[in-house]
């Protein structure tokens, strides 16, 4: 009976969420696959032994990693140390770039194929790694279009396999008409440090609307992250209430979207909602970011589109009343909002259509 033994690092909630479904997809082919490494709970559903507590993997920021410096250089030499014992057939890499990187390069003397999925953001900010990824990695399997043409013109051997956000959000979902009845999803992210920043002026903007137009607001909230009650039940005379563990129903029941800039831009544009990007961190991770980022934008979705189509609120822009700013033009001017919901029905076509899962596990396969 044929084993494959294969170690996956997926240290990311989206990244454990993506890669879970391309394994689904190799073990139709692979039925006796075995697996090892980094993940969360979906990889844990998958039989994954893993080597350290999902929750500590999930740190945001260039000075909240270094905090915990300690845990992941124990973490690092585990995970080498098992890779050199158990000589898995391949290693995937999900996302997760200040870890996973590092790993590629200590590892690549192992002569396992190493893989690639979900590209860490270089294009963006870290354009002197891609040296080290030509030399560390053998494939890349990317889910942004534009980013087969920068690793190509770079010399890595890459290939698009499309999102697997269009298998995962339900097909009903997917470029669905607004419900009209003048609700706002509030979208803060999953991590502490994004909540603790992000949703009290996300708060303040929807008590703002609420005054000025009658907006209702719902929370998109995740279980055990944090407690929203203890900030929330303030603003509930202001139509505020909590929804948890259901983000895409949330944006789906809802008229438009107040996200913190990540994946989140995406499962919003994909649903056909306009939104308002924003995004704030520490000020030290900020500085620091200042100087590697040469983007124009960040929101995935803007880049997505090649252009500027959704209003961007970063750090010292992203106050209540600036939010509630931009979100009061799409409720005011129906032209303005027409011609971005016009936009974002582009973005299911442009992430390459159902099937992105099934890509990559043929591609990854190809490995084992």
């Amino acid at each position: 009976m044929d084993e494959p033994l294969l170690f996956v690092s997926a240290g990311d909630p989206s990244g454990d969420i993506a890669v879970s479904r391309i394994l689904a997809s190799l073990r139709e082919t692979k039925p006796h696959l075995r697996l090892f490494g980094l993940g969360g709970s979906r990889l844990r559903q998958q039989g994954q032994e893993q080597l350290a507590e999902p929750s500590k993997l999930a740190v945001l920021g260039f000075w909240e990693v270094a905090r915990k410096y300690l845990f992941f250089r124990r973490l690092f030499e585990v995970c080498v140390r098992e890779i050199e014992r158990r000589r898995p057939r391949a290693v995937l890499l999900v996302d997760y770039p200040g870890f996973n990187l590092r790993l590629a390069g200590r590892i690549r003397s192992l002569g396992i194929p190493i893989i690639y999925y979900i590209s860490p953001q270089v294009w963006a900010w870290g354009r002197g790694r891609v040296r080290q990824i030509r030399d560390h990695v053998d494939r890349m399997l990317v889910i942004l279009p534009f980013e087969e043409e920068f690793y190509r013109q770079n010399g890595v051997a890459c290939r698009f396999v499309g999102h697997y956000l269009l298998e995962d959000i339900p097909a009903e979902y997917i470029a669905s008409t607004s419900p009209g009845h003048k609700q706002i999803v509030l979208l803060p992210g999953s991590r502490r440090q994004e909540i603790e920043r992000m949703l009290p002026p996300m708060l303040e903007a929807a008590a703002r609307l609420n005054g000025d137009h009658g907006v209702t607001s719902v929370v998109a909230a995740v279980s055990g992250a944090f407690d929203y009650d203890s900030i929330c039940w303030k603003y509930e005379r202001d139509g505020v209430k909590v929804m948890y563990d259901d983000a895409r129903r949330a944006m789906y029941e809802s008229d438009l979207v107040l996200a913190s800039s990540g994946t989140a831009t995406l499962e919003a544009a994909i649903i056909g909602r306009p939104m308002v990007v924003v995004y704030k961190t520490g000020s030290i991770s900020y500085a620091i970011a200042r100087r590697l980022v040469r983007l124009k934008q960040i929101g995935l979705v803007n880049l997505v589109l090649g252009e500027k189509v959704v209003p961007e609120l970063i750090q010292g822009r992203a106050t209540g009343r600036r939010m509630a700013y931009e979100l009061e033009r799409y409720l005011t001017d129906a032209d303005y909002c027409a011609s971005v919901t016009a936009a974002l029905a582009r973005v299911p076509s442009l992430l390459g259509g159902r099937g992105a899962s099934q890509r990559a596990a043929e591609a990854i396969g190809e490995y084992l």
